[in-house]
């Protein structure tokens, strides 16, 4: 079928158009061109002078709407955070697993798997956040699973979720390089998270080719005067990414600003968001815009990507475009996908549509 979107201002992650048509064969994008030269063979779909932009991508999520999936390894948990993603503009996801014992690890890659052989959409593969992580930084991790990584257990990961097993969050101090390097050789995306790393450490770590960072300032060693630590490696390091908790809880929205000023494009938002549960070994509990502990530790967002993006515009100052890119273009990037997180000609048609006061409206997926 060939649709012509029309009538809304469109983010292509490049520039921002007006009166163009985005041209669609086969939910791929085959062109962009002036809304009075659509080719008459074109369905003509009116968008109603909103906002289009790149579908959003969250690269670290837990659950959603009532099912956290470290805690429910189930189709339905895979499911319900899908659809908690489409309402916040995002199709495009990376189920997150908190550190936990290498057996709920292998389970979860089972599952994901399940999902894939359904033909259920938007999951780009599993990430886990630990076990390989630095105690002093654990945060809501559980104590008892953190541990060093071995050559042994790490190729068990590798091949169990060959194909799976997408991203992991580690601690580069706690790892042998040969353990990142093989990692890495695997086509694993490494980012270092949940470390109390020296400046000299992190900026080691990253000259090897560790591309990015999970969420920056929380769980990391900070920024200080006479020891930069990760913080201040992230922000020097030119190669380096860096995801981003925008709610103005995990990171304080002047923290935010700060960040960005210096780091520009490299970087990005994640919702790093939970869902409420009551046993297991993770215990979420709701307090009016964030998840904690039992103890009171901090231990997830309550964000949507849209949310991200919103927070952004309006408590940071972010221009509209530049919010959008750091949703969808920049996580795509570090994803390496040629496919999403722009509008442009060979990509495919994955599209968010929002209103001005950016509210999700339709996402053409």
């Amino acid at each position: 079928m060939s649709i012509a979107y029309t009538n809304a201002r469109l983010f292509t992650g490049h520039t921002v158009e007006t009166d163009k048509a985005v041209l669609v064969q086969d939910q791929q994008i085959v062109d962009i061109i002036p809304a009075t030269e659509v080719p008459a063979h074109y369905t003509i779909q009116d968008l109603k002078g909103y906002n289009l932009a790149p579908a959003f991508i969250d690269l670290q999520i837990y659950g959603g709407n009532g099912k956290l999936f470290s805690q429910e390894i189930t189709l339905e948990a895979l499911q319900a955070t899908y659809e908690y993603c489409l309402a916040g503009g995002c199709p495009h996801f990376m189920i997150t697993m908190a550190t936990n014992t290498i057996d709920k690890f292998l389970q979860g890659m089972d599952i994901v798997r399940q999902y894939w052989a359904q033909g259920r959409k938007g999951l780009l593969g599993l990430h886990l956040e630990g076990p390989y992580m630095n105690p002093v930084k654990r945060g809501a991790h559980l104590l008892e699973c953190i541990k060093k990584p071995t050559i042994e257990e790490v190729t068990l990961l590798l091949e169990r979720g060959k194909g799976v097993f997408k991203m992991i969050t580690l601690a580069p101090e706690q790892c042998d390089p040969a353990i990142i390097d093989l990692l890495m050789q695997h086509d694993i995306i490494v980012s270092a998270g949940h470390s109390n790393a020296t400046y000299q450490q992190a900026m080691a770590a990253f000259d090897r080719g560790i591309p990015a960072a999970t969420h920056l300032f929380n769980a990391m060693s900070p920024l200080q005067h006479r020891e930069p630590g990760m913080v201040g490696a992230i922000f020097n390091h030119p190669g380096v990414m860096s995801s981003i908790v925008c709610d103005g809880i995990h990171v304080d929205y002047a923290a935010v600003k700060i960040a960005k000023s210096i780091m520009k494009e490299r970087l990005f938002f994640i919702t790093d968001a939970v869902a409420e549960t009551t046993t297991g070994e993770y215990q979420h509990l709701f307090s009016g815009d964030r998840y904690a502990l039992p103890d009171g530790t901090l231990s997830g967002s309550a964000l949507t990507m849209m949310q991200c993006v919103k927070n952004a515009v309006q408590h940071v100052g972010i221009p509209l475009d530049e919010a959008l890119r750091m949703a969808s273009t920049y996580p795509a990037q570090l994803l390496k996908d040629k496919k999403i997180g722009r509008i442009t000609k060979g990509y495919a048609a994955n599209m968010v549509l929002f209103d001005d006061a950016l509210n999700v409206q339709q996402v053409i997926a």
